[in-house]
């Protein structure tokens, strides 16, 4: 039996040529850690991570280096910022749309308010409606770059000039988009961006971060705090960039993968991989609007969003669809809620959730025909039983 890959969105598969290679030769031919030795094998690997730090500057228009921190992934990235900065008595608003990797650190804290900005029943979000909810205590912003449900894209410059305006901090989820749209840290006028390493970048499991900047980072406490090679004569965490927000051994495996995988993408081209990534979005959105059984969430084109594709099927039990294409063809998705309550309650997809197809761009759009036809087989399948 074939298999075919369609979860992109959860975590993105093939690696990028030469990113498994990237990481054995660490783990092989290194070894060492950084900022802990003198010796040669330390330097070319701290050589390996600072350069990793400039390619992301140069993919995400960032000035600044050493304003990069590595984490773990997005979620860390965020749950660093907003756990660090938000205080007792501080606002803060996010849209209808985002993911609980957002929802669930805003959620824990005690004593700050939250407003949500609604988004309409296609996960778009109107910017203008921001001022509505701007209070005099409004100290962050902090939006998902495009939906994880549906694929729907938020407009971050407008988003952008309305918290510049207000004096407000702008933090951007760019879990979806980073690798697959061109994402802009001056022109969104970001006070940090949060990444993961694992989708759209095309690299490792493990290793994300944030881009931030050095007045906003003033403000953050940091979230873990411990050894960074620095200042070893202090019992205090070291004040600047990036050691505030990196205590203990780095990923660096990780950071070698997504070294190479951000080569990868810069020689492909964004706008290469988008084009790709929208042509298989057409082929299966064409392919499900004959389809009667099935309900597409968000919007029926490719302007306006990725190649994140939610489908319900009223009729049946959507986990049994995602049960028997896996089963019966080899065609892995995701079904239910994917983290993001909020998102299906605005879709209107809430409780039962979705079956989500997203695709990637080294699929064809063969596969993406047999995804569809496989489809069709389980509806008729389920409906005959």
């Amino acid at each position: 039996m074939n298999k075919l890959y369609l979860d992109n969105a959860a975590t993105s598969y093939p690696k990028a040529p030469k990113v498994s290679e990237k990481m054995c030769e660490y783990i092989n031919k290194v070894g060492s850690n950084v900022s802990r030795g003198i010796y040669s094998s330390s330097k070319n690997a701290g050589q390996v991570v600072y350069k990793t730090r400039e390619m992301l500057c140069d993919l995400f228009n960032f000035d600044e280096p050493l304003n990069v921190v590595f984490t773990k992934n997005i979620t860390e990235s965020l749950n660093t910022i907003i756990k660090g900065y938000l205080k007792d008595g501080d606002h803060v608003i996010v849209s209808s749309m985002e993911h609980n990797a957002v929802m669930r650190p805003l959620m824990g804290l005690k004593g700050i308010e939250i407003d949500r900005v609604p988004c309409d029943s296609l996960g778009k979000l109107n910017p203008n409606d921001i001022e509505k909810y701007i209070k005099p205590n409004t100290k962050l912003l902090v939006m998902i770059h495009a939906s994880n449900v549906c694929g729907t894209i938020i407009d971050a410059e407008a988003v952008g000039k309305i918290c510049k305006k207000h004096n407000i901090k702008f933090v951007l989820d760019t879990a979806q988009t980073s690798g697959i749209l061109p994402v802009d840290f001056k022109k969104y006028n970001l006070s940090a961006l949060c990444f993961t390493g694992h989708k759209g970048l095309l690299g490792p499991q493990g290793i994300g971060g944030f881009l931030i900047n050095s007045e906003f980072a003033k403000e953050i406490k940091p979230l873990i705090e411990g050894g960074t090679g620095s200042l070893s004569e202090s019992e205090l965490q070291p004040g600047y960039l990036p050691d505030k927000f990196e205590a203990g051994t780095l990923n660096i495996p990780g950071i070698y993968g997504l070294n190479a995988s951000l080569k990868y993408i810069k020689d492909k081209g964004i706008e290469n991989i988008k084009a790709i990534e929208d042509d298989l979005t057409k082929r299966f959105l064409d392919n499900i609007n004959n389809m009667d059984d099935a309900v597409l969430y968000g919007i029926n084109g490719t302007e306006g969003r990725t190649a994140v594709i939610s489908l319900d099927f009223p009729k049946l039990d959507n986990s049994e669809v995602a049960f028997v294409l896996d089963r019966d063809f080899g065609i892995m998705t995701r079904v239910g809620l994917h983290c993001a309550p909020s998102a299906h309650k605005t879709l209107g997809s809430y409780p039962k959730g979705t079956v989500r197809f997203s695709p990637g761009h080294f699929l064809t759009v063969k596969d993406i025909d047999y995804a569809c036809q496989c489809i069709y087989k389980t509806l008729k399948l389920l409906k005959s039983e």
